[in-house]
C-alpha cells in the first residue's frame, strides 16, 4: 500500500528537503505550512500541501481533519520538524517569549502527536520522528528559550518511547547540529518583538555575540561543521523505513561531540568546553 508521511514545517530547510526526497522515494507526502504562500508554492511545485500551525489547536484540528479526507486517516510517519527560536540572555526572556517558543517546540507539537498516536493504533503500525538539535543534548549561550523546549520536547519523546514498547508505533530522535537552512534568518521577527537587547544591561554582551551574527545577510557566513538539510533526511529515511529505527539519530559533527562530551566530561569541564564554541 502507498505509503503516507505527514512533514511539519515543510515550507524550507529540513521539512522542504525531506519532502523532496521521500516523495522521490515514493511515499505520499503531506507538506504541510504555516502561511498560506508556502501552501501555494508547495502546491505549484505538486505536493499535496495544507495550512497547519501547530501553535494553534484550531488548526491542529483542521489539519486532521484534512488528513482524514485526504487518506481515510491513514498516516505511516510523522515527522515532526516545525520548530523556531527566540535568542536572547535568559534575563531578557519576558514570559511571553517563552511561551510562544513552547507554544510550537512543545505544546503544538505533543498535541498533534497524541491525536496521531490514535490513527497509527487503529493501523496496527506508525513511526513518529521529531526532529530535536544538538541544544537538545547542551546548553549554548543567548539560547535558552530554545534550550529549554528542546529539553522538553527530548523528555517528552523519550518518555513515549518507552511508554510504547509492546506497541507497534515506533517513537525515533534526530538531533542535528548546524544544517543549512533560514533558521538563523527566521529568529529576527522573534528577536525584535520581544528582546530589549539596547536596554539591557548585557548590551555590549549581545553586540559582540549575537546581533552580529544574527543579522548577518543570508548565507553569508556559515558555521564550520554545517551540514546540507539531506543529512538529516537520511535520518529520517532509516527511522521511517528501517525494520529497526534508531531511538536517536546525531547528525552533523558537533552532536557527535557534545554527546560524548556529556557523557564524559564533569560539569565544569563540559561548560568550559562550550563556552569555547
Amino acid at each position: 500500500m502507498e505509503r503516507v508521511i505527514l512533514i511539519t514545517g515543510s515550507s524550507s530547510g529540513i521539512g522542504y528537503d525531506a519532502a523532496k526526497t521521500m516523495r522521490a522515494r515514493g511515499w505520499r507526502v503531506l507538506a504541510t505550512a504555516r502561511q498560506a504562500q508556502d501552501v501555494a508554492r508547495l502546491e505549484a511545485e505538486g505536493f499535496e500541501s495544507f495550512l497547519l500551525d501547530i501553535a494553534s489547536s484550531d488548526s491542529i484540528a483542521r489539519a486532521l481533519e484534512e488528513i482524514d479526507l485526504r487518506t481515510g486517516g491513514r498516516l505511516d510517519v510523522l515527522y515532526n520538524n516545525a520548530g523556531f527560536a527566540i535568542p536572547g540572555a535568559v534575563e531578557d526572556l519576558p514570559r511571553g517569549a517563552l511561551e510562544e517558543v513552547f507554544a510550537t517546540n512543545v505544546f503544538g507539537t505533543h498535541e498533534l502527536t497524541r491525536a496521531v498516536i490514535a490513527r497509527m493504533r487503529a493501523a496496527g503500525s506508525g513511526r513518529i520522528v521529531t526532529v530535536s538539535s544538538v541544544l537538545g543534548l547542551v546548553p549554548r549561550k543567548w539560547r535558552g528559550a530554545y534550550v529549554a523546549s528542546k529539553y522538553a520536547l527530548e523528555g517528552l519523546t523519550d518518555v513515549l518511547r518507552l511508554e510504547m514498547r509492546g506497541e507497534p508505533i515506533r517513537v525515533s530522535l534526530i538531533e542535528p547540529g548546524p544544517v543549512t537552512s533560514r533558521f538563523r534568518v527566521n529568529q529576527i521577527p522573534g528577536f525584535e518583538r520581544w528582546i530589549d537587547w539596547k536596554g539591557s544591561v548585557r548590551a555590549a554582551d549581545y553586540e559582540r555575540g549575537l546581533v552580529g551574527r544574527l543579522y548577518l545577510a543570508e548565507g553569508a557566513q556559515k558555521d564550520a561543521f554545517e551540514r546540507p538539510a539531506g543529512d538529516v533526511t537520511k535520518a529520517l529515511i532509516h527511522a521511517a523505513e528501517s525494520l529497526r529505527p534508531k531511538a536517536r539519530y546525531f547528525v552533523t559533527t558537533p552532536t557527535w561531540l557534545m554527546a560524548i562530551c556529556r557523557r564524559l566530561l564533569p560539569g565544569s569541564a563540559l561548560d568550559w568546553v562550550i563556552s569555547k564554541g
